[in-house]
């Protein structure tokens, strides 16, 4: 057991920071023991069987209801594959013939038989399948549970306020959390697109994951920290650590408290130059969160996360619910969707989308979509049938060459033929736009004028293309940098060569919602931003403090330097200057 402060380091799942006390989740609640049995009570143990998955599926889609009903069908979908495992007839079969082999207890001979699936799933490398084994794992406990009569989870006695411990959180122990109760997560296992990932940002709550073997070593009621944003974990703090981290959450929830005051404001500069500050959302229901924080649309609709953790394909009717939902949410507001981003790190299996030796460099984004076009035209469909209910746009990520924007065109025009012919109402006028993301397109985007009607800048590809950085390799992350001068005269010529042809362009990475870089891009020309939902109250601060003229003056000084160095402390200084050091506290706490 850790007796003494210990510091964990594992993968940020969800930001924020909880201080509480430990609610170890067991993975050793339900044990199966041999137990003999006579031929006369082979057909009792099978009845008992029959029962206990028909329990397991009332309980599967009594959850899925209620969390289609509060968090929408993306996530309630999760739940596919358990119910297609309580039909699946040769796990049945299988089960019921080493029953009648073996003579041992139908508990025991299900649990041996999931076993073997679950660890046959573990050891496959496609990291879908992989994830599939934590379905069949929670399958398994459920199941169990209603044979033996007793439950798998611990979660649902949860009364008091407390970070979770577990090895892994299945979705029907997260889709049971109480957020009420639950102050952080924390998981053995995972990475930051997993189920208790989605869950926790979805539910606003810190959680680290992939911390390995720590179980052991922690009990119920340990004092904990969770620094979500670093994916740190702390055991037994010191009294300076507890202290320094109560004064970091003080500091962070006072400064959203605060920052939320300001959502209302225009987004203007100071001298009335109107901007927009657009939100970044990956599902439907976030759009609530978007409204709440004062965006003026949605800028980045991220849509692949509709085809993640599933064992089909979404379909046409069920991406345009989800599409409408936003667009009649935001209205009058612009929606701009994304069409599917897969590959790189967002791997589907259904779509055969197999491992690459260089991920980021390969069949992703619009090169998948123009491969699979029927899979293409589907989100299309639904895009454009969604179309009439506001102002949605489609844009096309990871266009790094004219020919493509021009096939991803004919695409939809082939979509729009078909509707014509089908008597289906759509936007004839629809909006379509590109994200640069490829140095290539960077610095060719003046040959796209006629062939995209609006550009969003994606900084998160962009700099890492740029830089020859691989943005996920802890070994260079150092290197990955907005700062970097050549990334900055990237920017600056994609402004510069679309308002000279009059196209109109916005950025939609990272970049864009860090405070200190909105001057500069101001300067530069930029007025659409779009950025996480929390972030716009404090860009609407900043942009409202600074004058036209001194954020042309702060991009000509930054231009001119040579050292990233120099550039970010430079902006530091400019941005303490602009907002005087109240402000100034507000946004650095």
């Amino acid at each position: 057991m850790f007796k003494k402060e210990q510091i964990i380091k594992g993968v940020s799942a969800s930001p924020g920071i909880a201080i509480g006390k430990a609610y170890v989740i067991s993975e050793d609640i339900l044990k199966v023991e041999k137990r003999i049995i006579k031929d006369a009570e082979l057909s009792e143990e099978i009845k008992n069987l029959e029962t206990a998955l028909l329990k397991t599926k009332r309980e599967i889609v009594d959850i899925q209801s209620k969390m289609a009903k509060e968090m929408g069908s993306n996530y309630a979908n999760i739940f596919d594959v358990q119910l297609m495992l309580l039909e699946d007839r040769v796990l049945l079969e299988e089960i019921i013939e080493r029953l009648r082999k073996e003579l041992l207890g139908v508990e025991y001979i299900f649990f041996d038989v999931l076993k073997k699936y679950k660890r046959a799933l573990e050891k496959l490398e496609d990291p879908y399948l992989k994830e599939r084994a934590q379905d069949v794992n929670d399958f398994g406990k459920r199941v169990l549970k209603n044979l033996i009569g007793k439950d798998a989870s611990r979660i649902k006695e949860l009364r008091n306020k407390a970070i979770i411990i577990a090895h892994d959180l299945s979705p029907s122990e997260a889709a049971v959390l109480n957020p009420e109760y639950v102050l952080g997560l924390v998981t053995e296992s995972g990475g930051s697109t997993t189920h208790t990932a989605i869950m926790a940002k979805s539910f606003e709550i810190p959680a680290v994951v992939g911390t390995g073997s720590i179980m052991g070593n922690i009990e119920i009621d340990d004092p904990i920290i969770i620094d979500g944003s670093r994916g740190v974990l702390i055991v037994n703090p010191h009294q300076a650590t507890l202290k320094e981290y109560e004064n970091k959450k003080n500091k962070i929830d006072e400064k959203f408290l605060n920052l939320l005051k300001l959502k209302d404001l225009k987004s203007q500069t100071k001298d009335g130059t109107s901007i927009k500050i657009m939100a970044n959302i990956e599902l439907s229901h976030e759009v609530k969160s978007a409204i709440n924080h004062g965006a003026d649309g949605v800028g980045l609709y991220r849509t692949e996360y509709l085809y993640l953790n599933r064992s089909d394909l979404p379909s046409e009717e069920e991406q345009y619910q989800a599409y409408k939902l936003v667009t009649l949410q935001m209205t009058p507001n612009t929606v701009i969707i994304r069409t599917l981003d897969l590959g790189g790190d967002k791997l589907v299996s259904q779509l055969d989308m197999s491992y690459e030796l260089n991920p980021f460099l390969g069949w992703r984004a619009i090169r998948f979509c123009l491969a699979r076009p029927a899979i293409f035209k589907v989100q299309l469909r639904a895009i454009l049938r969604a179309s009439v209910h506001g102002d949605l746009q489609i844009m096309f990520p990871m266009i790094s060459n004219i020919e493509e924007m021009e096939e991803a065109r004919k695409i939809v025009n082939e979509v729009m033929q078909e509707f014509d012919k089908e008597e289906i109402p759509y936007n004839k006028d629809v909006k379509i736009g590109a994200m640069i993301e490829t140095p290539s397109v960077a610095m060719t985007c003046d040959h796209f004028k006629n062939k995209a009607d609006f550009f969003s800048i994606g900084t998160n590809d962009l700099i890492q293309y740029t830089i020859a950085v691989d943005r996920i390799n802890e070994k260079i992350a150092y290197l990955y940098d907005p700062a970097h001068p050549g990334v900055l005269r990237l920017i600056e010529n994609i402004i510069q060569k679309s308002g000279e042809n009059n196209i109109p362009v916005g950025m939609c990475g990272e970049m864009a919602g860090e405070s200190r870089y909105l001057p500069l891009l101001l300067g530069l020309g930029l007025r659409n931003f779009s950025v996480s939902p929390l972030i716009i109250p404090e860009l609407k601060l900043v942009a409202s403090s600074v004058t036209l003229d001194q954020a042309k003056e702060i991009a000509r000084e930054v231009m001119g330097l040579s050292s990233r160095e120099k550039i970010r402390q430079y902006l530091s200084l400019k941005l303490r200057e602009i907002l005087g050091s109240d402000y100034a506290e507000l946004i650095e706490a």
